[in-house]
């Protein structure tokens, strides 16, 4: 008896907040006129700042020489700059990879170790764009053997991204009003609003894993960045 008296008031309970909630989500219809938009925005500029991600490997019979090689490029490398004024928190280095190297025999079936292969990655921020094709001949002639990426930024992103928020903000209520007038209505004000933050776009300009070829600089004076953006909206209509 206590059993069905239990399973009759979970089900009570249950019906009853099922059924607020359905009055909940009838509430939130919308059940007016009312008109959705998204704004979008984009902002380009020229660059005048870069990351780059540079990796020294280098490969030795025994793990300690492996990683001496690897250690003296990226200390070598890490002076280079210094000399050239770049600051220490504008430079990451990582730590080291390290990784035996393997021969497999196809007539003995085994696979023996034939060395070791080191590396390590340095991640420097460039606050002049100038200077970027100086670091990066400079890393090359201190033993870094590749450039795994370039990306391009700028020194005013803050300002950026608060002028492509507005004019995703406007993109919006143009739209609105245009769609309104067109069906013989009117916007009367905003009812939700839906905003993400954008991340901002740094596109990889460049990429190689040897010595670069030809004088490319001019093209990195040329690099550009963009910053996008979104909200969307709703409105009521008069």
């Amino acid at each position: 008896m206590k059993k069905t008296i239990l399973a009759t008031l979970t089900a009570s309970l249950l019906s009853s907040t099922l059924a607020i909630a359905a009055t909940k989500a009838e509430a939130n219809e919308l059940n007016f006129p009312h008109i959705e938009t998204v704004g979008t925005s984009q902002v380009m500029v020229k660059a005048d700042m870069a990351e780059i991600n540079v990796e020294v490997v280098s490969e030795a019979k025994t793990p300690a020489d492996a990683k001496a090689n690897s250690d003296k490029a990226v200390a070598d490398f890490l002076a280079r700059l210094a000399e050239a004024g770049v600051e220490r928190d504008q430079i990451h280095s990582a730590n080291l990879s390290l990784q035996a190297k393997q021969q497999y025999d196809s007539d003995t079936h085994t696979t023996t170790e034939v060395g070791y292969r080191a590396s390590r990655q340095v991640t420097v921020t460039v606050v002049e764009l100038k200077q970027l094709n100086k670091i990066l001949d400079t890393a090359l002639e201190q033993g870094i053997n590749r450039v795994n990426n370039i990306s391009f930024t700028s020194s005013k992103t803050d300002e950026l991204i608060a002028q492509a928020r507005k004019q995703a903000i406007a993109d919006a209520q143009q739209k609105a009003k245009a769609l309104a007038a067109e069906f013989g209505t009117e916007v009367d004000r905003v009812w939700q609003i839906r905003y993400y933050d954008q991340r901002q776009v740094q596109p990889v300009m460049y990429r190689m894993d040897a010595t670069p070829k030809g004088n490319v600089a001019e093209s990195y004076q040329q690099a550009q960045t963009t910053v996008s953006d979104r909200v969307e909206v709703i409105y009521r209509l008069k």
